[in-house]
């Protein structure tokens, strides 16, 4: 049986595994094969010790050579269910078992998506939330990004590189992204970026594949038709503990409740990163509060 078991692959759980393992624990890390929010961020300018910024991906396959480094072991598996055992936990993961002492859960959060006609027709065919992924796609062609906090900003700057035209889309009359990032796309031509505010998505238009959006304004109900080639979603998270209602307390949004020790409403299960925070969703304090709850599942252990 494992001493310690990681769940997740983004930048909490890849420093949950560097702190357990320098603590000889050898963690064992459930990695699921679906990329984390930071490997499809362009680049962060806000991680201490990178003046000149960081590309995500880099950022995260930096920190688990680190892990490795240390003695921790991936297993490229997603998570399926959690059971409480009667002094452990198990854990199925892609059909096969696995039990440990602790367990610390990183599973993230996925990309909220808009559930309006046509979106799951056309989800990678023309539909996506992954600029940073996609953008490349989208050379001289005319894109919509929907939302109006930090990630839209960045998916928009993302665009900006390949893109002619891009339509950026909100349902409130101002944006909530931060100055510094509305600072930024502000800087673009304009020309390139067209602003739209009240407005939501209604349905997706397209045939073998996306030729435009259908919106409505929010305070006269007009609606408003826009032909484009692609459409990229930045509207929020769903946090990724589906397999913990049974057994953790969560938030009415789905987050999973921790204490300032990171412990869960479960002994012996800690939680760190996005999928217990639905405030700050930083990836310095994911990596904090992942090392506040390795260094509890050691001091867990050491009193068992």
């Amino acid at each position: 049986m494992n001493k310690v078991i990681i769940i997740g692959g983004g930048i909490a759980a890849h420093t949950a595994a560097i702190y357990t393992a320098r603590a000889s624990l050898q963690p064992l890390v459930l990695s699921a094969p679906e990329p984390d929010q930071l490997s499809t961020t362009n680049i962060v300018e806000n991680w201490p010790g990178t003046p000149d910024g960081i590309l995500g991906p880099k950022l995260t396959q930096d920190t688990k050579k680190q892990a490795q480094k240390f003695g921790a072991k991936y297993i490229l598996a997603k998570a399926d269910s959690f059971k409480v055992l009667k002094n452990s936990f198990e854990i199925i993961a892609s059909g096969k078992k696995y039990a440990a002492s602790t367990v610390i859960i990183c599973t993230g959060a996925s990309s909220r998506k808009l559930d309006i006609p046509r979106e799951k027709e056309f989800w990678a065919k023309g539909v996506s939330t992954c600029a940073t992924c996609d953008a490349p796609f989208y050379k001289n062609k005319t894109t919509v990004v929907i939302g109006g906090g930090d990630s839209a900003m960045e998916e928009t700057l993302a665009l900006s590189k390949f893109a002619k035209k891009i339509y950026l889309i909100h349902r409130r009359d101002e944006f909530r992204a931060s100055k510094l990032m509305q600072d930024k796309i502000k800087k673009l031509p304009k020309d390139k970026l067209e602003i739209i505010l009240d407005f939501i998505p209604i349905q997706i238009l397209g045939d073998k594949s996306v030729t435009g959006i259908k919106i409505k304004n929010v305070k006269t109900n007009q609606p408003k038709e826009i032909s484009c080639d692609g459409i990229f979603l930045a509207i929020g998270h769903i946090p990724n503990t589906d397999i913990f209602k049974s057994s953790l307390k969560l938030d009415k949004k789905g987050f999973i409740i921790t204490n300032k020790k990171s412990e869960t409403s479960l002994l012996g299960v800690f939680a760190a990163g996005d999928c217990q925070d639905s405030l700050f969703k930083q990836a310095i304090t994911s990596a904090g509060v992942a090392c506040q709850a390795a260094l509890m599942a050691e001091k867990y252990l050491e009193g068992r």
